[in-house]
């Protein structure tokens, strides 16, 4: 922990040289030094290809504990995870866990190399039912993941995420499989989705999914979506990355949303036919 600490005040001293190292995390306008640190990154044009600005969204709340979310240029999301009496502490607790990762992700540690690629394939192994030989075979799960990585040698795991993001809410919505299911090869599949960034066009796509999900199964949406709030709480709290159950959750609003739209226009449609044949008679 020393050594990491260590590390986090070097990387700062690199990217924020005006700034005290040993200070910086006490720092209350932690909300500029995060802004800081991303324009800096722009600037030497180490940023990502969908480059943007860091953008903070707070929670409606009538009244405290206050939840804020900071969304990085990535994609990357994080959220306070201590109870914040203030919508204003909220964003700078926010600010603070994503600024952490934003250091953490500079360490060489979180560069993809080989040394890198071979622990996290031990590790998958080593929580699945695979072997290290299903590495070289691209057609199993551990093959799937190995090829990642190695398509990515060089990114920081952030930039990594900003990739399986799209993998895995495909697997939680079930397009993968139903790739599968078309004889599509894991790497066909890879190779297509990595063109590919989450954009407004995939999550409507996803949402129709679900819509057509719904009319099998009616509740299934409101289901799942009680469990994405419930993960996203739940990992705020840890202090995780939250991106992926932030996506689930904007995604089946979506989708509710838009069922509901469609009532409503339906409904409407409907007592104005009413109101014409009323009007014949």
């Amino acid at each position: 922990m020393d050594r990491t600490l260590e590390s986090l005040q070097y990387l700062i001293a690199q990217v924020l040289p005006h700034r005290d190292a040993a200070l910086v995390f006490k720092d209350l306008n932690v909300v500029a030094m995060l802004q800081e640190f991303w324009e800096n990154k722009q600037k030497q044009r180490a940023v990502f290809p969908s480059e943007g600005t860091v953008v903070y969204e707070s929670l409606n709340s009538p009244g405290p504990p206050f939840v804020s979310y900071v969304t990085l240029p990535g994609g990357s999301c994080f959220g306070n995870f201590q109870c914040c009496l203030s919508r204003a502490e909220a964003r700078r607790d926010a600010a603070k866990v994503a600024l952490i990762n934003s250091l953490f992700n500079e360490l060489p540690c979180r560069k993809i190399t080989k040394e890198f690629i071979m622990e996290s394939i031990q590790e998958a192994v080593s929580s699945t039912s695979g072997t290290l030989s299903d590495a070289d075979d691209p057609s199993t799960s551990i093959g799937a993941y190995h090829y990642m990585l190695e398509s990515n040698m060089g990114k920081t795991m952030l930039e990594f995420q900003e990739l399986m993001i799209v993998f895995q809410l495909l697997h939680w919505n079930g397009s993968l499989k139903a790739l599968r299911e078309t004889k599509c090869s894991r790497q066909e599949v890879i190779s297509y989705y990595s063109q590919y960034s989450l954009d407004e066009r995939m999550r409507s796509h996803m949402a129709l999914d679900w819509i057509m999900k719904e009319q099998e199964s009616p509740g299934i949406i409101s289901q799942e979506l009680q469990v994405a709030l419930r993960e996203l709480e739940e990992a705020r709290k840890a202090g995780q990355e939250l991106r992926f159950y932030k996506e689930k959750k904007e995604i089946l609003s979506l989708a509710l949303s838009q069922i509901y739209s469609d009532q409503v226009t339906s409904s409407s449609n409907d007592e104005q036919m009413g109101l014409t044949l009323s009007a014949y008679h």
